[in-house]
């Protein structure tokens, strides 16, 4: 439960604790999540720390009893989940949910709501919203989510006590040391901005799949020409948005640079451990033709960005890199 979290949130979880135990329980949190992946998992082990009679006991992990089985299913009747319908939290929602809280708590102490993604709240659902915070009723708990707190309205932020969770470092997100050390690693730190969508590239599965079948692309090309055109149907049923076939440029980018980095005798920033096809492709090109390819692709990359055939960009690609051969 909660206490997992000791070391990784220690401020939330103490700002918790201390309430829970001081008997200070606020009628209304707000989560500032900061793109913590496990922002959920938090929020729900809080939820049972609230509600679980044996939140006291056992290190404070009990996550077994009944109760804590019937949250973790969904089916607990005190407790109701609000997410946005579309693209926005609508006031009907709202009213729903004041419905059914209308009348105290049957199992337990607390009745408790959950607003994932509160900043989706529209205006009409805001307003009411508010009205439900500024007129607690006794034993119900508002528990609203947020990855973008100042795009909340100001009142209602001024009615919940704020809760910002520690944002995760990258040893957090990728738990596996050798995940860490991998090349989709490596490209997922290039490819993205920030951790959240570092922890989201890494989770697609696609995004290993289009490494993998990217780095096979050009190994077939650089050792039978212009018959890799007849191989790409693999790698182009993968591409099915524009913003694939820009990352395989990537990739392929990616590759001609630490291999230009390796003839220099530089340090290579991606391809750390080159391969056997990696070493073949070096050993076949000299350093002026891999600066060539290296200058065609970042060329052919640029049309992406006009909705160009991906097939005959590929077919373009093997031409020109084949021209550079000649």
């Amino acid at each position: 439960m909660l206490e997992e979290f000791k070391m990784t949130q220690n401020v939330a979880y103490n700002v918790i604790v201390n309430s829970v135990s001081k008997n200070k329980i606020s009628h209304a949190y707000l989560f500032d999540t900061n793109s913590y992946p496990k922002a959920m998992d938090f929020i729900m082990a809080f939820v049972k720390y609230l509600l679980c009679p044996n939140h006291h006991t056992n290190q404070n992990s009990c996550g077994q009893c009944s109760l804590c089985r019937r949250i973790d299913d969904e089916n607990y009747t005190e407790l109701k989940m609000i997410e946005p319908d579309g693209m926005w939290i609508k006031k009907e929602q709202l009213s729903e949910l004041q419905k059914e809280f209308s009348t105290k708590p049957i199992e337990g102490k607390y009745r408790i709501y959950i607003i994932k993604e509160a900043e989706k709240l529209n205006a009409s659902a805001a307003n009411s919203i508010l009205k439900f915070l500024e007129e607690p009723e006794e034993g119900i708990i508002a528990i609203l989510v947020t990855d973008n707190l100042y795009q909340l309205l100001d009142t209602i932020v001024s009615r919940c006590q704020i809760i910002s969770l520690r944002e995760a470092s990258i040893k957090e997100i990728v738990n596996d040391t050798q995940s860490l050390d991998s090349e989709l690693f490596r490209v997922a730190i290039v490819e993205t901005s920030n951790l959240k969508d570092l922890s989201n590239f890494m989770e697609n599965e696609k995004n290993k799949m289009l490494l993998d079948e990217t780095l096979q692309f050009l190994y077939n090309y650089e050792m039978s020409g212009t018959d890799a055109l007849l191989g790409t149907n693999k790698l182009l049923n993968l591409c099915k948005e524009r913003v694939d076939m820009s990352y395989v440029f990537d990739i392929m980018i990616m590759y001609y640079q630490d291999m230009i980095h390796l003839k220099l005798k530089r340090q290579s920033t991606v391809f750390m451990k080159p391969s056997v096809q990696m070493e073949k492709i070096m050993n076949k090109n000299e350093l002026l033709t891999l600066c060539h390819k290296l200058n065609i692709l970042i060329e052919l990359k640029d049309e992406i960005k006009y909705n160009v055939n991906q097939n005959l960009l590929l077919d373009r690609l093997i031409l020109a890199l084949e021209e550079v051969e000649a």
